[in-house]
């Protein structure tokens, strides 16, 4: 189905050039007595790389929908990371480029939610909060506790974390997945 280019939104999937892109920023110019000009910031879900297109009010753009399953991680080799649908059984390989820096957030034998289209994995979404384990920080020092201090710490995931003080080895903390930043103890 195709949508005019006035219509697309942050977040979107389209069809161009034969390439499946997310569309992750949209502008609208209109630079004094010219025409419109919109500028579309796609990113390729196949391979990561970013696009930026410029194009007129008349174009249109193919929309894609998305099929979502829940699928466990299971491990990392020299082809990917392996996860496993939880309906059907049925293991897929994502690719490091596709996936980023998601896998920071998820841990061994967790669940995720991977975005398929046409039968084919593309990407995972996160949840808006994780639970991850400290596995490395420093201890406190007696009287940094007073200031609001914060210490940097490693998560079981290999995640770096600024947390207070008072964090310790080996609790359990809620990060946030799209800041990247400690929303307090689990």
């Amino acid at each position: 189905m195709a949508i005019r280019v006035t219509e697309c939104k942050k977040g979107m999937v389209v069809r161009f050039e034969n390439d499946l892109y997310q569309i992750t920023r949209y502008d609208h110019l209109t630079p004094g007595n010219l025409r419109a000009i919109h500028h579309v910031y796609l990113k390729n879900l196949k391979n990561g790389r970013q696009k930026e297109v410029r194009m007129k009010t008349s174009d249109t753009l193919d929309i894609v929908y998305l099929d979502s399953r829940e699928a466990q991680y299971l491990f990392k080799d020299s082809l990917g990371y392996t996860f496993m649908d939880n309906e059907t059984f049925e293991q897929f390989v994502l690719s490091a480029e596709v996936v980023g820096e998601s896998m920071q957030y998820i841990t061994d034998n967790s669940n995720a939610t991977v975005v398929f289209c046409d039968g084919e994995a593309l990407t995972v979404q996160l949840p808006p909060i994780v639970t991850l384990e400290v596995k490395e920080t420093e201890d406190a020092v007696r009287g940094d506790t007073v200031s609001a201090v914060q210490k940097p710490a490693t998560m079981s995931t290999g995640l770096v974390v600024k947390v207070p003080a008072h964090i310790k080895v080996g609790e359990l903390l809620k990060i946030s997945t799209e800041t990247g930043e400690f929303m307090g103890r689990a």
